[in-house]
């Protein structure tokens, strides 16, 4: 961490100047639309007059000083907010789950990497649910090493172009099952060659091993394993799917800390849309992970609620839609996102002190790309308050120029998702803090 002094004065300046709606450059504004019969606004005239809570004043309104009352007082408080009123309370580990190692290690991509392949059984019963992890490793590794895990939409033999890997499976919503990936759509591909190269491994799982995506589904899921009796869905403040997916990610660190391969304390994460909004969660939740890449979290995730641009919590909430994602009570904020005790710049101070890269699209205006800045722009008290570097500027930057430190920005010139040159970006920045 950067030696610096934490001021309070900077951050009530911050603040003030996002309650006022008059920070950063605007990005072009684009004619209003309609989602699930939910007007959309596309105006940046129209957002209107916000104040966001202040990550550094505790519920008592005492002002938080120094990063111990921070750890130990102000982080807890907000995890609790964030379990009651957006993302839902998740079970400890599974006391039955093991670790079935498929594939010890093998030489793949003509040996320039080492594949190995476990399943992740969280329950006793061969009935019970499992994830398929999959793991690639340098070859000429003298310790253990970093490591970046995916969390991806398919199944991991769609994700890579390697014969070696397992057949999983997909949910298929005619069937309401999962079915083997034999075929199937590519969400994109797993970079494992250049991350190799930089001295990193990578793993990724299915987000479906864990939950399904789909509403009413959840007796295929890790989910229904904790249900009560007579329970057919979780408590109001209890985990919706996305706690679920990041709960498997906390899964996968539990393996990681048994592998003589894996370095466990330098685990970076990554996923796109909401699974941007679940390695958000996870981030924020597990503090053994110790980098986080979010790429197009949107609403829900790094993009500020209290802003009314692009997809809303209403949006979100819709019955047609995913409320299935969230916990129940995060439906009573719909309304009035204003009156939440949360809001997304609290969600990304809670990542602090680690690293956490904030990656868009500057024409992504469902997923708010200023609406993410901002809450990176608010969220910068708290990683200065560890002598860490977050956003010090106060106008959106272009695309393709990455912004802030140990909390930083930046945006591709293009939409929703990857673009090829952004996994340069995540590697340069992984290397940057997790190979010092």
């Amino acid at each position: 961490m950067r030696c610096r002094c934490f001021r309070s004065d900077v951050a009530s300046l911050i603040l003030l100047i996002l309650s006022c709606g008059s920070a950063s450059a605007q990005l072009p504004d684009y004619s209003d639309d309609e989602v699930a019969g939910i007007p959309v606004n596309y105006t940046e005239a129209k957002v209107g007059e916000y104040t966001l809570p202040d990550p550094l004043i505790m519920a008592s309104g005492a002002l938080v000083t120094d990063f111990n009352t921070w750890q130990t007082k102000r982080r807890p408080e907000l995890v609790k907010l964030f379990e009651e009123n957006q993302y839902g309370r998740a079970p400890a580990k599974p006391r039955a789950m093991r670790f079935e190692v498929v594939e010890e290690g093998t030489p793949a991509f003509d040996g320039k990497a080492i594949r190995k392949q476990v399943r992740i059984h969280f329950g006793d019963e061969e009935s019970s649910p499992a994830m398929d992890l999959l793991i690639y490793l340098p070859p000429d590794a003298k310790g253990p090493v970093p490591l970046l895990l995916n969390i991806n939409f398919t199944a991991n033999n769609l994700m890579v172009d390697d014969p070696g890997v397992k057949v999983g499976r997909v949910w298929d919503r005619e069937q309401n099952k999962r079915v083997p990936a034999e075929n199937g759509r590519r969400f994109g591909q797993l970079q494992v060659l250049p991350t190799i190269a930089r001295g990193f491994g990578i793993a990724t799982f299915n987000y479906a091993d864990v939950d399904p995506d789909v509403a009413g589904a959840i007796e295929h899921g890790v989910r229904q394993q904790y249900l009560k009796p007579g329970e057919s869905k979780p408590a109001d403040d209890e985990w919706g799917t996305i706690a679920a997916w990041a709960w498997g990610i906390s899964r996968a660190v539990d393996y990681f800390e048994t592998d003589p391969q894996i370095d466990a304390k330098r685990i970076a994460i990554t996923g796109c849309s909401r699974l941007g909004k679940t390695v958000m969660w996870a981030g924020a939740n597990d503090p053994r992970i110790a980098l986080v890449i979010a790429s197009c979290s949107g609403e829900g995730g790094a993009a500020l609620s209290r802003r009314n641009y692009g997809e809303t919590i209403s949006h979100l909430e819709a019955p047609t839609r995913y409320p299935y994602q969230f916990a129940s009570n995060y439906q009573k904020w719909a309304a009035d996102p204003n009156q939440a005790p949360i809001d997304a710049n609290l969600l990304v101070a809670l990542v602090a002190p680690r690293p956490l890269l904030l990656q868009t699209g500057d024409t992504d205006k469902w997923s708010d790309p200023k609406g993410e800045f901002l809450a990176a722009v608010a969220a910068t008290p708290v990683y200065e308050l560890f002598g860490d570097a977050g956003i010090e500027v106060t106008e959106l930057p272009p695309a393709g120029k990455i912004v802030g430190g140990e909390l930083a920005f930046y945006m591709h010139d293009g939409g929703h998702g990857l673009v090829p040159s952004d996994w340069n970006v995540y590697l340069d920045f992984m290397e940057r803090y997790l190979t010092q």
